[in-house]
């Protein structure tokens, strides 16, 4: 019997998340323990594209071979990948493994095996120049399993003991579902708006998207400089819509701008060169004190700014949709 037992948590998407299949070892720092192990395997149908600058040599139109296809094509079988947290820190004894298992707070386990994961993309986004790696939910997901395992199997994916855990969502709650139809049908009518050419998307609405993902992955600074881009655009575009409606919301977002932007300097100057830091550092100095703390980015403003600025979008949507004229 082993010895040294070893916690996971696994995810599996029905689509190939980006990196190689491997190990990857995760530390916060160079010097420090690794901190989680995640372990990336691809099953099913794969089909690799060639790596990004590769020379790729075309062939003449006229040798370019074409198959046939049938008028009702059965559908192209897709990858399945899994992605395995693994706690580099293992239990003695397998009855520790199993008290861990039977206590489990899965909206926790599983949001912080998410951030992991999603880490992970993140970085190899940006190792790749590939702007179209994304970063997953844990709604994506077509399974969630939890368990433990030797060291060798849950190297590759597999374990000695999991289950399945039912994911309802951050603070219990289920997915939508189509019964829900007034929610289910407010998506569904924007779209058609948009896509008919009788509505536009706002600058400001994707902005937001990003500096949501952002502050839930832990990227503060990213969120802070996504934001303050969001209300710049926000505030140019609302008051151009005339909703009386939404007028207390629109000064709300006057009020919380100046905070808005102090953070994203702050970002800024936390990631900037020295003679960048000063400058930042100096022009910050210079501003009139504010409840913002002046050494360092603050979470509780960003997504409190945030907040209210998707609260805002969502009252602009509640009652319908403005058309365009």
């Amino acid at each position: 019997m082993s010895e040294r037992w070893f916690l996971f948590l696994q995810l599996e998407f029905p689509w190939e998340l980006g990196p190689p299949d491997g190990r990857y070892l995760l530390r916060a720092g160079e010097q420090a323990d690794a901190d989680h192990v995640v372990v990336l395997g691809t099953h099913g149908a794969t089909r690799h594209p060639p790596p990004r600058g590769a020379l790729r040599i075309a062939a003449p139109r006229s040798s370019a071979r074409r198959r046939p296809v049938e008028p009702e094509p059965e559908p192209t079988p897709v990858a399945t990948a899994r992605a395995t947290i693994v706690d580099p820190v293992s239990v003695s004894a397998e009855r520790q493994a199993k008290a861990w298992l039977d206590e489990i707070d899965a909206e926790r386990e599983v949001l912080a095996a998410v951030a992991v994961l999603n880490r992970v993309l993140h970085l190899h986004r940006i190792a790749a120049a590939d702007a179209y790696q994304h970063e997953v939910s844990a709604e994506q997901a077509l399974a969630i399993r939890a368990g433990w395992g030797e060291g060798e199997q849950v190297a590759d994916g597999i374990w000695t003991h999991a289950v399945e855990l039912p994911w309802r969502g951050r603070g219990g709650v289920r997915r939508k579902r189509i019964g829900d139809r007034a929610a289910a049908l407010r998506p569904q009518e924007r779209l058609a708006v948009m896509l008919g050419g009788r509505g536009v998307a706002l600058l400001c609405e994707e902005l937001v998207l990003r500096a949501r993902v952002d502050l839930d992955q832990a990227r503060l600074a990213h969120a802070a400089i996504e934001l303050n881009g969001a209300y710049a655009a926000a505030l140019a575009e609302l008051p151009g819509e005339r909703r009386e409606d939404l007028a207390i919301r629109i000064d709300e977002l006057r009020k919380l701008r100046s905070g808005v932007e102090r953070q994203a300097r702050l970002a800024l100057a936390e990631h900037g060169d020295d003679a960048a830091g000063e400058a930042s550092a100096d022009d910050l100095a210079a501003e009139p004190a504010t409840s913002i703390e002046a050494d360092g980015l603050d979470e509780a403003v960003v997504r409190h700014a945030l907040e209210r600025l998707e609260a805002l979008l969502r009252a602009r949507t509640a009652t319908g949709f403005r058309l365009k004229r």
